[in-house]
Order: C-alpha cells, then structure tokens, then sequence
C-alpha cells in the first residue's frame, strides 16, 4: 500500500469522554499522538516507517482534553430536506429517489425558504399542486413540518464505517457500508444516538 493512501486513510478522533468527535485523517491523527494532545485507542493497520522514526497507524484516537462543542442546527439543502423526510413525497407517501423540493406556501406568495415552508415532493405532486397551497390544490401534508434535529454524530451519515470503530459507535442500528466492502450489522442493544 502506498504512504500518500495510508496517511490519507480516515481515523476516528473521540472525544475525553469517548463520544464520536470528528474523523480525520492519519497524517493528523500522528501529528496530535506526536504532541501528547490523543491517545492511540485502536491500531488496526501496523506502522509506518520514516527514516527518523516509525509510528502505529491509528484507527481510533481519543483526545486527552474535552472539546466543548455546540450542537448546530443543519443548513438546509435539498439533500437536508430529502434526508429529513426519509426520500418520500410527504403528498402522497411514495418513496422515491426522484424528489424535487417544493415550497408549501410558494415563494411568489411570501413563502419563506425556511425547514418549515419546504418538503420533498414527488415530480408529479409537484406539478398538481403547482403555485398553490395544499389546501388550493386538495392535497394534504401528514402533519406539522418541523426542521431536523441538530445531529452530533452526522460524520457517520456520509462515508463508510470502518470495522474497527464499530466498537465505539455501537448505535447504529441500520446496515452501513464498512470500509473493505462488507456492512456493518447493527448491535442488538443500540439505544441509538441521545437526542
């Protein structure tokens, strides 16, 4: 395997108190061992040599100090919206990939482009309703639309899991792609991410 793949590889970075942080890569991730600032938790891919020196290759890290971090409310984009209505029509119900967003009051008429004025929508529903309300075009939304919660464990709703950290992420409770190619399953005890 080459260095320039190795030290680009994606490690988990914990925080004091073991929850989920950040992911970074390799080359960080020997850089903050180096400086005393983490502490190597998994090492599931030998060392590394340089000419002064050789360094475990890290899988998991955990920082030596607490990172108070905010909760962040997501910015809303299509794909935002599409995840938080679970890629479904919220007219009709359909799963589908094919979504368009639409603005339940539209835009001409004041609508806001806010999380509680747009949802996903089918293009066919997104026709018939067309630059009316639901109510004008006799279509009704399954209740009140609310914006997402904020998520600290979003890094994991993106790449793949690596095997060794399932031990520190053990809530997910949906079949995730592992890096290597085979899928995690989900632990049976997961109480899922606290809200």
């Amino acid at each position: 395997m080459r260095v320039s793949s190795i030290i680009g590889a994606p490690v988990l970075v914990l925080n004091q108190n073991y929850q989920p942080l950040n992911v970074c890569t390799v080359r960080r991730a020997i850089v903050l061992l180096d400086v005393g600032k983490a502490e190597l938790l998994q090492n599931g891919r030998g060392e590394v040599h340089t000419t002064a020196a050789s360094f475990a290759i890290p899988s998991v890290i955990r920082l030596v100090y607490l990172i108070r971090r905010p909760l962040l409310q997501r910015r809303l984009s299509r794909r935002e919206v599409f995840l938080r209505d679970n890629y479904t029509c919220l007219y009709c119900g359909r799963e589908t990939r094919q979504l368009t967003l639409d603005h339940v009051i539209p835009r001409y008429r004041g609508g806001a482009h806010t999380w509680e004025n747009v949802v996903s929508a089918c293009i066919s529903c997104n026709h018939r309703k067309a630059g009316r309300t639901p109510q004008e075009a006799g279509m009704h939304l399954p209740g009140e639309i609310l914006p997402p919660k904020p998520n600290p464990y979003s890094i994991f709703a993106h790449g793949p899991i690596r095997e060794e950290w399932l031990s520190f992420v053990p809530w997910l409770t949906e079949l995730r792609p592992i890096a290597g190619g085979r899928a995690a399953k989900p632990h049976p005890a997961s109480p899922g991410p606290a809200s």
